[in-house]
């Protein structure tokens, strides 16, 4: 009979799995990184962002956020636009090339966690939380800075599609992406950066 040790180990390493193949999955659909595809979403939802709107939105660091613009505006899914009435002010907004790799990016694997989260008790949540904070505790990662979402490597990572895997049986359960999200169309007001 396999002792709780092994079977812990067995279902973290699951978790660090299905995190990783997500994450090589939506890289390998959409060419974008979580951190990438949720501040597109972000800058979609909200109207007309600053950098500084979408740090607080996705709970990045700033120096972080402006990476990951950076990226995005490189590869012409977003453009920074001056404001008209104060040039100083810089406007985040989609390009009808981020509007559409939005609309046919598959959703975060957050997106669903925190779906079935939501479906436990209160008592469940608070359970869970505290186990896996002590759980981070005892990996002494408690003081590892990381933000509230479910992906593998750097938040501000650059795209790259991996090499092509063989996946253990199984493992192709783990993950699956669902349907697109659609992008809230954004007017390109003002002059570009």
């Amino acid at each position: 009979m396999i002792q709780h040790e092994d079977q812990i180990l067995v279902a973290l390493r699951r978790i660090i799995r299905a995190v990783d193949l997500h994450s090589r999955r939506l890289v390998e659909q959409s060419g974008l990184t979580g951190p990438q595809l949720l501040t597109l979403r972000e800058a979609a939802r909200l109207s007309r962002p600053s950098a500084g709107d979408l740090a607080r939105a996705v709970r990045l660091s700033q120096a972080t956020i402006t990476g990951i613009l950076d990226r995005l505006e490189r590869r012409g899914l977003i453009e920074r636009i001056r404001g008209d009435a104060d040039r100083r002010s810089v406007f985040v907004v989609l390009t009808p090339r981020g509007q559409e790799i939005l609309a046919k990016a598959p959703s975060l694997l957050q997106d669903r966690f925190c779906n079935e989260l939501t479906r436990l008790a209160e008592w469940e949540q608070t359970l869970m939380l505290s186990i896996l904070q002590r759980l981070a505790s005892m990996m002494e990662a408690e003081d590892i800075e990381a933000a509230p979402m479910l992906m593998a490597g750097p938040l501000d990572a650059v795209a790259q599609v991996p090499k092509p895997t063989i996946p253990t049986p199984g493992e192709a359960d783990l993950v699956s992406a669902s349907g697109p999200h659609p992008a809230k169309p954004e007017a390109e007001l003002g002059q570009r950066v």
